[in-house]
């Protein structure tokens, strides 16, 4: 079923507390804004639930809710972030991502030339990585009781039948993987966010990375364990890796790829990258004997082009994430305490 538009005289350019209210504006909004750009089989049926067949195997199921300011920033917005942000949660589960859900925090006032602009690109995330935005919400709250907009996003996905990725399988001797170069996300959105200005712009790496994975799981089928370092960084994910198989990991600082103008903003604000959110890459951990083929099938991708191998699981100070640093000592990397950049996804 699709909504006709209701007549131009309903029509506003911002949002308003009565398109949060279910009635006639409710649906002027559904049928402007989001179903010119969300519009799919199953969404199209426009009832209270979504109704889709399930896949043999098990189920994965994630939510998430994004908040981030600026609303837009150089290499994507609000809108692609929570799509690809949801899709790397289940992907690197070992899931297929299928269905997502969207719900819609809208502050009165939101120009709806800016929320059209974030549907259109929540619309191309989808596209580009395969899934079904198959139903949704949205309630409008008084000015100064929302910033702009908050989005959040459910995900459901299939693992397929004897496929286990988990962080608990790690095993001493196993091969660490980065899938391309650290902190280009949180740094995007604080030099964005501070105004500062440097000599090559900074893009955020926001990217949905199911397919990449996939060819990875086809290469590297004995993979232990994936995840995406975002909020903490690569320093936090590998510390949760650590401490969940009780092993210890060991990384070479100079294996670790930062772009240089990440590298000199982190230093002029005191951050070091590996704490810095990431939103296009992925760790992975596979056995050593699989390494290799991981790597290739990585750099083969858009997104993996910069992959490296940057550590290994190791036996010795379990729980604890060691560098190895180019004059030859070891540092801890511990678990950031704190968040160092608030709403950056």
């Amino acid at each position: 079923m699709q909504l006709s538009c209701p007549s131009p005289i309903l029509q506003h350019e911002t949002v308003q507390m009565a398109h949060g209210a279910g009635g006639r504006l409710s649906q002027e909004l559904t049928a402007r804004v989001f179903m010119p750009h969300l519009n799919n089989p199953v969404l199209d049926q426009l009832d209270d639930q979504a109704r889709f067949d399930a896949e043999p195997g098990r189920i994965a199921f994630t939510t998430d809710t994004y908040v981030v300011t600026p609303v837009f920033f150089p290499g994507g917005n609000i809108g692609d972030l929570a799509v690809n942000g949801t899709v790397n949660d289940l992907a690197v589960g070992g899931a297929m991502p299928r269905y997502l859900s969207a719900g819609f925090v809208l502050e009165e006032g939101l120009p709806l030339v800016d929320l059209e602009r974030i549907v259109r690109s929540m619309a191309e995330a989808a596209r580009k990585s395969g899934v079904v935005i198959a139903c949704g919400d949205t309630k409008v709250v008084q000015k100064g009781q929302c910033d702009r907009i908050f989005i959040n996003t459910s995900g459901v996905g299939f693992i397929p039948p004897g496929r286990d990725v988990s962080c608990r399988n790690l095993l001493s001797g196993d091969a660490v993987l980065l899938s391309g170069t650290i902190g280009d996300h949180g740094m995007a959105i604080l030099t964005t966010r501070e105004g500062l200005s440097f000599q090559s712009r900074i893009q955020s790496d926001s990217a949905a990375l199911n397919g990449m994975i996939a060819d990875v799981l086809q290469a590297a089928p004995n993979l232990h364990a994936m995840r995406d370092p975002t909020r903490g960084g690569v320093a936090a994910t590998l510390n949760e890796l650590a401490a969940s198989s009780s092993v210890g990991i060991e990384l070479d600082e100079g294996a670790l790829p930062v772009r240089e103008e990440v590298r000199g903003a982190a230093e002029l604000l005191g951050i070091d990258p590996l704490t810095v959110a990431n939103e296009g890459k992925v760790l992975l951990v596979v056995p050593a004997a699989e390494a290799d083929a991981a790597l290739v099938v990585l750099r083969a991708h858009e997104h993996g082009s910069e992959a490296a191998i940057i550590g290994e699981v190791v036996d010795e100070h379990p729980g604890m994430v060691v560098i190895r640093t180019s004059l030859g000592s070891r540092r801890i990397l511990d678990m950031p305490l704190g968040e160092q950049l608030p709403r950056i996804c």
